[in-house]
């Protein structure tokens, strides 16, 4: 059955955004690991994040969850990432693994209030920047996972 290759795995695990990546209980269609955003107000903190693939990869975009609450306008409360990179209209079925990771990193790493899941934190960042700033640096410090030495 169609799966991520080795190579896609080991990619993953070379990059610097993320730590500990690899198949969560020994399934090659379902990845875990450690995302570690670069900017404030999220890069005191790590995330655990899923990505599932579908049997029918690559055709069939992958599906990224985060595991660690953040407060951000593009992650609904389950988890649930607005990615537009891993929806049908915008899937390539040439498009690696690490790519995915990646845009989500991007993603985490400046809050689009135009990709919302959550409209009144979307508003709140547009609106009240500063308050927006000061919420998700709290909420990082309480649910964030601690950062890995590089």
């Amino acid at each position: 059955p169609p799966h991520p290759c080795p190579q896609e795995l080991e990619e993953a695990r070379r990059w610097e955004g993320a730590r500990d990546v690899r198949p969560l209980d020994g399934n090659v269609r379902r990845w875990g690991g450690l995302l570690l955003p670069n900017n404030p107000p999220y890069n005191k903190g790590a995330f655990r994040f899923e990505l599932i693939f579908s049997p029918s990869h690559p055709l069939e975009p992958p599906c990224a969850t985060l595991r660690t609450p953040i407060y951000h306008p593009s992650v609904d409360l389950e988890g649930r990432v607005c990615q537009p990179l891993t929806t049908h209209v915008h899937w390539e079925p040439t498009t690696r693994a690490i790519q995915v990771l990646q845009d989500l990193l991007l993603q985490l790493d400046s809050p689009d209030p135009q990709r919302v899941l959550r409209p009144d934190v979307a508003r709140e960042l547009q609106e009240r920047p500063e308050e927006f700033r000061r919420r998700a640096e709290e909420h990082t410090r309480l649910h964030a996972e601690p950062r890995p030495d590089p």
